[in-house]
């Protein structure tokens, strides 16, 4: 996969996954998350053996976005294969700046079933 068009899949995934975050769709977030999976965070690691367990934890940190109503994206792609796509994003939110003032992001985008 060339950078254009990994470029253009991790823009079109990141736009339909900010969609889902912005309408608190926990299921429809889920659903992007394949499984097994394992999810770092600092102090926290998440062995994720079930779609629940996705669609729980989004479910539950919903409430830190209080008052958010729309972001912007700044989307890198350090590496691409024909299987991945690495993806750094920069989550803007608008909302007050108490809330979530931003956040950034490792992802793997993983090629399944020709999508």
């Amino acid at each position: 996969m060339d950078a254009t068009e990994a470029a253009t899949v991790a823009e079109e995934f990141f736009d339909t996954y900010t969609r889902h975050l912005l309408d608190r769709d926990a299921a429809a977030l889920a659903d992007a998350y394949a499984v097994p999976a394992l999810i770092e965070f600092p102090r926290q690691r998440i062995l994720v053996t079930d779609p629940s367990q996705t669609e729980q934890f989004f479910a539950g940190a919903f409430g830190q976005y209080e008052g958010i109503k729309d972001a912007s994206t700044t989307i890198t792609v350090p590496a691409a294969t024909d299987h991945s796509i690495w993806v750094v994003v920069e989550f803007e939110y608008d909302g007050p700046d108490d809330v979530i003032p931003g956040e950034r992001n490792m992802y793997q985008l993983v090629r399944v079933d020709g999508g």
